[in-house]
């Protein structure tokens, strides 16, 4: 395998286009990024559409979307090209035309006539007799009389490719260090599928040594994987990427991770507003240890990512995590990134000085735009606030007299905050809590939220004495 080294690594991500991108491949994604990045050298993005029935366009353009809106940026891929192109696979298919070619000369690969319904009885069988299931073999020594009958009764052959039978295959994992894997327990498989398109075990890895990649970062369920691959690499004499294969992120049950884990695409996430830097940041932690532990930029990301830091451990994902790195990113918005964040969940109406005044207001108590949403109706909204039963209880304590005082206050000194509580303090003798948050809950029927003082202005001296008006009997 090629060794890692400065500049001259290249890292890749292969996305095959079969459904959304989901964290799982994002984070396969953000680490080829981050460790090119760290060293200097190029991450390149690949289509791998070689499977017609499940791959559609629409999730190309989605998985490009969802890259860039990470800032996952690739240095030769589809929209910027390069010395290799094309990048989607299914242009590529006289590249895998000759390679197979050559393994025909070879004597490598030979026809494999059987129906997936009898492969899949022997496999059962197989199982049955408590035995791996792999190929037996059923057509590897057919004789060219045999293999016409087959192709005259309709049958349309795949391609599979000798394994020894001796022998095993050798190789050291980045991640879960020296690997051996006897040829055996590999069985025959297959590199071109009945339709003629390139199965993923030849087209990945003929890929990467066309392309040039060095190190291949994936998901550990493809280990199993590499020993095919090799084998096919050294039969076509091609160079081979060093390979790590990472823990597969799971729920809190260790079960893989799903929808009833709270996962959810890149693009369901982005609609509900998580920001990429929230994202990001959360993903870098699944798997990998690192001494970062405020939020981090990609730079300091790149710079402190390393293979030797990636565990073996399932990566547990938490909903939990990802919203308190999103809230410290929320926290960290610029006034004018967070406007922007927030602007489709403000009323239409508002113009750009109140627009911006309550972004400002309501930034450090948002995680989501939803939850500015809630407040945006509270402030803006004709309707009074509905109260919670603490809330209720709260402000029958403090009694319409209290209140009365407040209305008074309002009216005198309109939606000066400070103004108004000396005013009420005065009055009542209330102070700390005891003023503050029979004011709060009249005011917007929550218990604790953004300050009011830059609230008010915003629910105006008007909207404010109605609401506190309904307490005075």
């Amino acid at each position: 395998m090629r060794a890692m080294s400065g500049s001259s690594i290249v890292t890749r991500f292969a996305p095959s286009p079969s459904g959304e991108l989901h964290l799982g491949n994002a984070r396969t994604a953000l680490f080829n990024w981050l460790l090119a990045r760290r060293h200097g050298g190029r991450f390149l993005l690949r289509i791998e559409d070689t499977d017609a029935q499940r791959s559609r366009p629409e999730f190309v353009a989605a998985l490009i979307e969802d890259l860039a809106w990470l800032g996952l940026a690739w240095d030769e891929g589809p929209g910027c090209g390069g010395p290799s192109a094309p990048y989607e696979q299914s242009a590529r298919s006289a590249h895998y035309a000759s390679a197979l070619d050559r393994l025909e000369s070879l004597g490598a690969v030979y026809p494999c006539y059987c129906s997936p319904l009898e492969l899949d009885l022997s496999r059962r069988a197989q199982t049955a007799a408590g035995r791996p299931p792999r190929y037996a073999g059923t057509c590897r020594e057919l004789t060219p009389a045999q293999r016409r009958e087959r192709e005259a009764e309709g049958r349309r052959p795949t391609l599979r490719f000798r394994v020894p039978a001796a022998g095993s295959v050798q190789f050291q994992d980045l991640v879960h260090g020296d690997q051996d894997f006897a040829s055996a327990d590999i069985g025959d498989f297959v590199v071109r599928r009945a339709d003629g398109s390139a199965a993923f075990f030849f087209s990945n890895v003929l890929d990467d040594a066309l392309m040039g990649v060095t190190v291949v970062l994936r998901g550990e369920d493809h280990l199993s994987n590499t020993p095919r691959q090799l084998l096919l690499a050294a039969a076509l004499g091609l160079q081979v990427p060093a390979y790590g294969h990472m823990a597969l992120i799971v729920g809190d049950d260790g079960s893989p991770l799903s929808k009833r884990h709270g996962a959810r695409s890149l693009r369901q996430l982005r609609e509900e507003g998580y920001l990429p830097a929230a994202i990001l940041n959360h993903l870098f932690r699944l798997g990998h240890s690192c001494p970062e532990h405020g939020l981090a930029d990609a730079s300091a990301m790149a710079q402190a990512f390393d293979t030797a830091q990636l565990g073996r451990a399932p990566a547990r994902f938490d909903p939990a995590q990802l919203r308190s790195w999103q809230k410290e990113a929320v926290h960290r918005l610029e006034p004018d990134a967070a406007l922007a964040w927030l602007r489709g969940a403000l009323p239409q109406c508002l113009d750009e000085s109140a627009a911006r005044a309550f972004v400002a207001a309501v930034q450090q108590n948002v995680v989501l735009p939803g939850d500015a949403a809630a407040w945006a109706t509270i402030v803006f909204g004709d309707e009074a606030p509905q109260l919670d039963e603490e809330g209720a209880a709260l402000l029958r304590a403090a009694g319409p007299g209290f209140f009365a005082a407040a209305v008074r206050a309002v009216d005198e000194h309109g939606d000066d905050w400070k103004a108004v509580t000396a005013a009420v303090r005065a009055a009542t003798s209330r102070k700390g809590p005891d003023l503050f948050r029979p004011l709060r809950y009249a005011l917007t029927g929550a218990g604790h939220g953004p300050e009011l003082a830059p609230l008010l202005p915003l629910i105006t001296a008007a909207r404010a004495r109605q609401r506190l008006l309904r307490f005075t009997h």
